[in-house]
Order: C-alpha cells, then sequence, then structure tokens
C-alpha cells in the first residue's frame, strides 16, 4: 500500500508540474490518472481490498461534495430567466436520453428486465464537464455556450438522481417480496431527502449570511463550513429515513441561491481540494473497477456506451433545442461534448450494493468502461472541437 501510495503521489507532483502546458493538448487529467490506476492494479504493489474499502469512502465524500457544490453554483434565477438552452437540455433532453438510451439498449441486452436498461440508460445520463475542461475554458467559445455546458452539467446529475434510484429500486432483489413498502420507499427517498436537503440548505444560507454581514468569520472557515453543511444534509436525510444524496443536491441548491456570489469559495474548492478528490477518485477507478470492467466488457455492452455517446444523447439534445436560436452547429457541439465522467461511475458505485446480484456487476461493467472511453474520445475531440465551433461561430 505504501508503495502505491508513493507513486501515486510522485505521479500527482509531476503531473501539477505541467499541468499548465497539457491545457492545450488532447492529453486530460482524468485520461491520465484513470490509466495510472490501471497501471498500478497491473503491477500489483497495492492491496486492492484496502483500496476497494477507500474507493468506497471517497465515492460517497466525492458525490455528496459534487452534488452540493454542483448545485450551490448553480445560479437558478439566471437559468430560469435568461438560459433557455440549458433549461430545454435539463427538462426536455436529460429524460429524451433516458429514453432513447432504454430504446436503443433494449435490442443489444437481450434478457433483461426493463427496469434494469433504464437504469443503466440512467447511469449513462449524467455528463462531466470536468472531461472536457478544454472546451469550458476555451475563451474563443462563445461564453453563452461555454456557460450552457457548465449550467447542464452541474444540474444534471443532481436531475438524473431519483431516476437512477427508483429504477435501482425496482431492480433490487428484495422488492418483490416487499411490494407493501413500495410507497414508503418512495417517501423516504424522494420525499423525506428533498425535504431535509431544504431545511438544511435555507437554514445554512441564512446562517451563512449572519455571519458574513457581521464578520463573525472568514473565507477559510467559510469553506469549510460549506463542506460541513453538505455533511448535515446528507447524515441528516439518512437519520430520518431519506436519501442523503438528494438531500446534499437540494440543500446545495437552496444554499447557493441565497448566497450566489458572496461565496467564493465555492469555485476556489473546486480549482484546488475539488481537484485533488476528483484525480484521486479517477485513480482509485482505474485501480479498483477498470481492470474488472475490462475484462467483463462484451460487444453488446461496447455497443450500448458507443450508442450512448454517438447517438443517444446528440439525439435527445438536438431535439430539445428544436425551437430555440440555437444553430445546428451549436446542436452538434452540445450533443457531443456531454462526457461521462465521475457520476455515471460513483452512481453505479452507490446502487450496485442495493440492486439484484444477476444485474450489479454487468451495470458497474457499463458504467466504468462508459467513463473511460468518454474520456479518451472526449480528450481527444476537446481541442480540435472547440476550435471547430469557435472558428464556425
Amino acid at each position: 500500500m505504501i508503495t502505491g501510495l508513493l507513486f501515486l503521489c510522485i505521479f500527482t507532483l509531476g503531473f501539477s508540474m505541467i499541468a499548465k502546458r497539457l491545457e492545450n493538448t488532447v492529453v486530460t487529467a482524468p485520461m491520465l490518472f484513470i490509466g495510472f490506476g490501471f497501471a498500478i492494479a497491473e503491477m500489483r504493489i497495492m492491496p486492492l481490498e484496502q483500496s476497494e474499502e477507500l474507493l468506497h469512502i471517497v465515492a460517497e465524500v466525492s458525490l455528496v461534495l459534487l452534488l452540493f457544490i454542483d448545485a450551490a453554483k448553480t445560479n437558478l434565477k439566471a437559468v430560469l430567466m435568461q438560459y433557455n438552452w440549458p433549461l430545454r437540455m435539463l427538462a426536455i433532453g436529460l429524460p429524451l436520453s433516458v429514453f432513447i438510451g432504454t430504446l436503443t439498449a433494449w435490442p443489444l441486452l437481450n434478457g433483461w428486465p426493463l427496469v434494469a436498461i433504464v437504469l443503466v440508460a440512467a447511469i449513462l445520463t449524467p455528463t462531466d464537464a470536468a472531461l472536457g475542461q478544454v472546451v469550458v475554458e476555451n475563451t474563443r467559445v462563445p461564453e453563452r455556450a461555454r456557460r450552457t455546458l457548465i449550467l447542464e452539467s452541474g444540474l444534471n446529475d443532481g436531475l438524473a438522481l431519483p431516476i437512477i434510484l427508483l429504477f435501482a429500486s425496482l431492480t433490487a432483489e428484495t422488492m418483490a417480496a416487499e411490494q407493501m413498502n413500495w410507497f414508503v420507499f418512495i417517501a423516504g427517498q424522494l420525499i423525506l431527502g428533498p425535504l431535509a436537503g431544504g431545511v438544511v440548505g435555507v437554514i445554512g444560507g441564512r446562517v451563512f449570511l449572519y455571519a458574513n454581514d457581521r464578520k463573525l468569520t472568514t473565507e477559510t472557515f467559510e469553506g469549510i463550513g460549506a463542506i460541513a453543511l453538505a455533511g448535515v444534509a446528507y447524515l441528516g436525510a439518512l437519520q430520518i429515513g431519506g436519501n442523503g444524496f438528494v438531500a446534499a443536491f437540494v440543500a446545495g441548491l437552496c444554499f447557493g441561491s441565497q448566497v450566489q456570489g458572496r461565496c467564493r469559495f465555492l469555485f476556489e474548492f473546486t480549482e484546488s481540494e475539488g481537484q485533488i478528490l476528483t484525480w484521486g477518485a479517477f485513480f482509485l477507478i482505474g485501480l479498483v473497477l477498470l481492470p474488472d470492467a475490462l475484462a467483463g466488457l462484451t460487444w453488446p455492452y461496447f455497443g450500448v456506451i458507443l450508442l450512448s455517446l454517438f447517438v443517444v444523447r446528440p439525439l435527445a439534445i438536438w431535439i430539445s433545442l428544436i425551437g430555440t436560436d440555437a444553430r445546428p452547429r451549436t446542436r452538434l457541439f452540445f450533443g457531443w461534448f456531454g462526457p461521462r465522467g465521475l457520476a455515471t461511475a460513483l452512481f453505479a458505485l452507490v446502487v450496485v450494493s442495493t440492486i439484484s446480484h444477476e444485474f450489479a456487476e454487468p451495470v458497474l461493467t457499463i458504467a466504468v468502461n462508459a467513463v473511460w472511453i468518454s474520456a479518451l474520445l472526449h480528450g481527444l475531440s476537446a481541442v480540435p472541437g472547440a476550435n471547430w465551433y469557435a472558428n464556425s461561430a
């Protein structure tokens, strides 16, 4: 374990020293850290048993913070009043992606129950702007387009989560024997979770503003408090039988709507501590999950992934933007740059322990392979794709 961690620290140090130079190349951090994790796994210098425990801890922490901070950074008023593109992509494109994804995966996942196919389609729906960071940070790309991708990727993981939880529960082995508890489950997961998150987010935002206005705290401590608030929402929801991940997302929305522009930490964390956490999560995915995922990759699973990347999202986004001022090249640009990242892998990792064993490993296999394939394809196409759109725009 110590040898593997030593190599990871050396690799992270080396990457940090040349990160600026790599920004405008086809080489991305997720691509490198997934690959390095896989290389360490092949060298067998880190015990997988301990690494699996660490992955589950990092996965849950990363997912809670990812949901909370992405939601808190979103200006909901601006989305509703000004940004009709991301609103269309979320309200129409997201459910369409799940629907079209189900239709395209059905022939390939022969013998699977419908609920498990919908679960796969939902897990492959969330996008991650971090995998296309070159695109959203390229100032030659019009600001409206960059803002659209950031807003959509920040919100679509939280909006897809209830669908994922719902269909994960339907594929669980125990649900067939507990039909009487179905409505209790819905209430606990999709009502108590948002309720807890809303209460925590509203109260947390008011406390933050009170302390900030009276100079009772500093930016450093405000950052610590924001992380703690995400934990309060997550753990508080679990205490009352709700879903902690949904609660963290709703808490972020409510907190961010109150402190918009007053909490610089939300952006600083994403660029510093959040980067370290993200890199660590990608490394652990490559180390723990990728070897088995590659071994389990079949042609039907590969087909589901490629259809999701090349057909499902582009078609759903194209349809969702009909009637807006988005030109055809803009729709193609948005349709392609929806890379599958941490949310896809972490959602799959979280739900596999709750679903039927028959489908747990296949679902995880599809999700993990989708992440590395997306990291590779979107990483390679980020610079030329952004330049093409900037030139045409």
